[in-house]
């Protein structure tokens, strides 16, 4: 695959559960700079840009050589933030990573890129990977996805999704990961699009793409990287990064 699209990743000083987590560095490395790096080695980065309004997070990219662009504070979500940037950039692909994923496999980036590619008629692509052992498919914080024949995404809930009426195992539930891949030109097209009734019901902003008529594109992968949403959860990233285990 050749380098042809933009990774932006959005970033956020604050957090309820973990003030700070960009710039947490126990590993001697702050938290975002892992998360640039594991995207610097997808074979579709052109170029990796963190994109924050807190000139903290900035200081630390700019410390580690990395790219990064101040965007306004008022934007509603990470989408938003990456259209701000993605204005200035002339990449035709622009994919957004999230910024608390520091072991995310690049190999997902790229097969992210992949299925935009090989869907013109999509303006945006995302993954899917089967439930982990263990993972309960009623659990509203696992957003699940619905696709077509074609790979093409029905529906994302948060519900349990499909329905298995007759136990039968023939419609297996795929978890969505929260990775994206945007045609640039289809990026102010999404945040001028009216909030829908299912992304308000569900909060899960995708919706607003199909509610308005729009295709997802949807490539399947192994697993979902595993994300830090807490404290605890950084330490036992920083004890897999010690001992060179990966989630």
């Amino acid at each position: 695959m050749t380098s042809i699209a933009a990774i932006v990743i959005p970033v956020r000083f604050a957090s309820t559960r973990f003030p700070g987590k960009p710039l947490a560095d126990r590993t001697g490395r702050t938290l975002v700079q892992h998360v640039w790096e594991q995207a610097s080695r997808a074979a579709c980065a052109a170029r990796v840009v963190v994109a924050t309004d807190d000139p903290r997070i900035e200081q630390a990219v700019r410390t580690f050589g990395g790219e990064c662009r101040m965007t306004r504070a008022d934007h509603p979500n990470g989408t938003s933030r990456i259209a701000e940037v993605a204005e200035t950039l002339r990449e035709e692909i622009v994919v957004n990573v999230q910024g608390d994923e520091p072991e995310i496999d690049p190999a997902t980036i790229d097969r992210a890129v992949s299925a935009l590619e090989a869907a013109p008629e999509c303006p945006m692509s995302t993954l899917a990977c089967p439930l982990s052992a263990g993972d309960d498919a009623g659990d509203p914080n696992l957003v699940k996805v619905v696709l077509d024949r074609r790979g093409r995404a029905l529906y994302f809930s948060r519900a349990a999704i499909p329905f298995d009426r007759e136990g039968s195992g023939d419609c297996p539930p795929w978890r969505h990961v929260g990775l994206y891949a945007y045609r640039r030109s289809f990026l102010p097209r999404y945040v001028a699009l009216t909030p829908t009734p299912l992304e308000a019901c569900e909060r899960l902003e995708q919706l607003r793409v199909l509610e308005h008529g729009f295709p997802i594109a949807v490539a399947l992968v192994d697993a979902a990287p595993a994300g830090i949403d807490t404290p605890e959860q950084y330490e036992a990233f920083v004890r897999r990064f010690a001992s060179g285990v990966r989630a």
